[in-house]
């Protein structure tokens, strides 16, 4: 078998329908990309035009495609603006329809839409004979996910959460199509997770040319259905069900739905085929002959052993279940598929002998000289091979070992007390700290080049491995010539031969002095980090502590203003974000009364106590009969003299409920909202720049009418401020969505937290007054 072999009609009549199914399937994954491009296409102008963001322009695309009752490629294909041409037609093709939808037919599609009608038939028939109430249809997929193909009484909600389930999941359906028997109401192993909870439920595998396929699944209300005479659901019943798996099976492989799912690993007992398999101590593979019109068209590669290395460099797990001929073509067709079907065919085995093979990747062929051997097996192929790479890699390995052990200062032992015969490999010399030409010393001679405190450990370690037979391990420090200690883990396991008794010791020595010096400099790390963690921890306690007890839940009592107040504080979600959000509602002597609103900048203690020192700064001075403006230039001073020199934005409003007016003035803090019977408005912005910013800055005062009604609120930037648009949008949102605030203060301000559109994760403070 050369690189110009010619391939014999039957090898070349493989190869063609092989290149055929790749075509054919090659053409439906770009029919299928094509159409998820329209679908892209149609979600960004969806997304463009609604002001969506991706994910939700792909949720409004798929509800508008069920309200329409079309498809979503469909419907696509019309936004767009290529209705005349369906997603994934090629052009100049008149598209072939399913019957009342715009999708393409092609043979995935028909078969879903058989299968659909297969699934809704069975359980029409099932339900008026046996009083079944769903039915599923599984398909498996490539790598052995189970596919929900088709449904009938079950929920779209329910189809949709089991429409995948992953391989490994125990479900009665996966059960069957990795190889279990078939299932039965009342059986044990029928009641796993799957569709319709609580269900009695029949589970039969979907089987064509000796492979599985998938399952049908057919559903009875709990406890299921009634007991005929013998088992339940007895023989003719069952026979029915049977007619309806092989039809459901026939219809998949007609219509082309199920591409060829990789030949499900049936378990078989010890002293199988595959345990001979994995018994090989050279690369091996395990072939089923696929046979069609009654002779072999090609060779499933059902499993490899642990030994086998694709000389493609593919991983093992890729290549099990799939085609010879689409795996490696060239090889097929250089001798190799005519072999395996004299093999096949003849029984004969093939003795190891060397072959030129050729392997393909791409444009590129890759000769390659392999030692080949075959031989049946239960109607089966094993195949040994191993290239020449592979056997020159051997002494490469060794080498390779050899210096990994060397890098991770690792050594091994093994001795025979009979013989007194003692093996050390490389390396262990060196870290008992030894010459290379001294005898190797005896485990049992351990502890006279171990520190002394370390022969307890060492008597355990021997007592372990030599009276109870068990493997055991301990760290020693091994006494060097120089005065040093190396920290070395020994790990020892006893040899014993079929009695019981113990024949050899055999290990290995690890020097793990630089873990050790890691560890103890990481262990004075941690405890660092610890002690900082919990300073921080305090800290942060102390902050939140001193703004809950500085942030009543309710304001003071105004009736004798004749005003009404609310307040909220909505901490931060995370409680190291404790930041200097304040809020104060104070009735002064002369019946008028203070509001004040501010945000200290920064988090923690130190934020806490600039909010303390700026809340009752303005609390003092607001005795002094000052206005707003006023008040801010003081506070300003205070910010510019505490520790640190704190900054904050604040707002001051000074109400008199006896002439019905408002003063204000803001240090760079969002404006006041005035709500009354005609809408909402944002008071004007007076000037004025953040507390603490400048020496001898200077703050503006406006004047308003407070009607009988009106409702005046302030707040903090956490109630509306985002990232992607400007805080005057976001309170324009907030107020029209709030609507009127009616004469529920504390209802009102529940209904702004809850409409809020901030999304920074800060406090936020809230104050709601209404004049009567």
């Amino acid at each position: 078998m050369t690189a110009g072999h010619e391939p014999s009609d039957t090898t070349a009549r493989a190869l063609a329908e092989t290149v055929r199914r790749l075509q054919s399937t090659a053409a439906r994954v770009q029919a299928d990309a094509r159409a998820r491009a329209v679908v892209d296409l149609a979600t960004g102008i969806l997304a463009e035009r609604l002001g969506l963001l991706p994910a939700e322009a792909a949720a409004r695309l798929a509800r508008l495609a069920r309200e329409a009752a079309v498809p979503v490629a469909a419907l696509a294909a019309d936004i767009a603006g290529m209705s005349g041409q369906p997603p994934g037609q090629p052009p100049g093709q008149a598209p072939g329809l399913l019957a009342g939808t715009a999708e393409p037919v092609t043979p995935a599609l028909a078969a879903i839409a058989d299968l659909q009608g297969v699934a809704e038939a069975v359980l029409e028939q099932t339900a008026d004979a046996l009083g079944a109430h769903a039915v599923a249809l599984w398909l498996r997929l490539p790598g052995g996910v189970l596919a929900l193909a088709a449904h009938a009484g079950l929920s779209a909600a329910e189809a949709d959460a089991w429409s995948r389930v992953p391989p490994g999941v125990p479900t009665p359906a996966q059960r069957v199509v990795v190889g279990g028997a078939e299932l039965w109401p009342g059986d044990p192993e029928a009641a796993g997770p799957s569709v319709g909870v609580g269900s009695a439920r029949a589970v039969l595998p979907l089987i064509d040319a000796g492979r599985r396929r998938g399952a049908l699944e057919v559903l009875w209300p709990a406890p299921g259905p009634a007991p005929a005479p013998g088992p339940v659901l007895g023989g003719p019943q069952r026979r029915r069900l049977h007619a309806l798996a092989d039809l459901c099976a026939t219809l998949l492989v007609e219509a082309g739905a199920a591409p060829a799912p990789a030949p499900t690993p049936v378990p078989v007992p010890p002293g199988d085929d595959t345990a001979l398999l994995e018994g090989l101590p050279t690369p091996a593979l395990l072939l089923e002959p696929v046979v069609r019109r009654g002779e072999v068209a090609d060779f499933t590669l059902l499993r490899t052993n642990a030994h086998f290395r694709d000389p493609l460099g593919r991983p093992r797990d890729t290549l099990e279940g799939t085609s010879l001929l689409e795996v490696y073509p060239a090889a097929c067709a250089s001798g190799l598929f005519e072999q395996l079907i004299r093999v096949h065919e003849t029984g004969v085995p093939l003795p190891g002998e060397q072959v030129r093979l050729v392997f393909q990747q791409g444009g590129l062929a890759l000769p390659a000289t392999v030692l080949l051997a075959a031989a049946p097996v239960g109607g089966r192929v094993l195949v040994g091979w191993q290239t020449e790479t592979a056997r020159a890699g051997e002494a490469e390995q060794s080498a390779l070992l050899r210096q990994a052990q060397r890098l991770a200062r690792v050594a091994g032992f093994e001795e025979c007390p009979a013989d007194g015969r003692i093996r050390w490999s490389d390396g262990l010399h060196e870290i008992y700290g030894l010459p290379p030409d001294t005898d190797p010393v005896p485990l049992a001679q351990l502890a006279r080049h171990a520190h002394p405190d370390d022969e307890p450990a060492i008597r355990r370690l021997l007592d372990t491995v030599q009276r109870r037979h068990r493997t055991a391990s301990a760290v020693v420090r091994l006494a060097h010539q120089d005065g040093t200690h190396r920290y070395t883990r020994v790990i020892a396991e006893p040899l014993l031969d079929d009695h019981g008794r113990l024949t050899g010791v055999r290990g290995a020595f690890h020097d793990v002095s630089a873990q050790h010096r890691t560890e103890v400099a990481l262990g004075a790390t941690r405890a660092r980090l610890a002690d900082s963690e919990q300073e921080t921890a305090d800290s942060e306690r102390l902050a939140l502590r001193l703004q809950q007890a500085l942030l009543p839940a309710a304001p003071p009592p105004l009736g004798p203003a004749g005003l009404r107040a609310a307040v909220r504080y909505r901490p931060a979600a995370q409680h190291d974000r404790v930041g200097g959000d304040w809020y104060d509602v104070l009735l002064l002597p002369d019946k008028r009364v203070l509001l004040t609103v501010g945000d200290v900048a920064g988090h923690g203690v130190g934020a806490a106590t600039g909010m303390v020192a700026l809340r009752h700064a303005l609390r003092g001075l607001a005795v002094t009969g000052a206005g707003p403006a006023r008040m801010l230039e003081w506070a300003n001073t205070v910010a510019l003299r505490e520790p640190g020199q704190i900054t904050a934005t604040a707002v001051c409003v000074l109400i008199d409920p006896a002439v019905g007016e408002l003063r204000w003035a803001r240090a760079g803090h969002l404006p006041p909202i005035l709500v009354g019977a005609d809408g909402a408005q944002v008071l004007p912005l007076p000037h004025g720049v953040l507390l603490g910013a400048l020496d001898d800055a200077r703050y503006q005062e406006h004047t308003a009418h407070l009607p009988p009604g009106d409702v005046l609120v302030l707040y903090t930037d956490g109630l509306v401020e985002r990232r992607d648009r400007p805080v005057e949008e976001s309170v324009d949102q907030l107020i029209r969505a709030a609507g009127a605030p009616g004469p529920d203060l504390e209802r009102y301000l529940d209904r702004l937290l809850e409409l809020s559109p901030a999304d920074t994760d800060d406090d936020t403070c809230l104050i709601a007054v209404q004049s009567r």
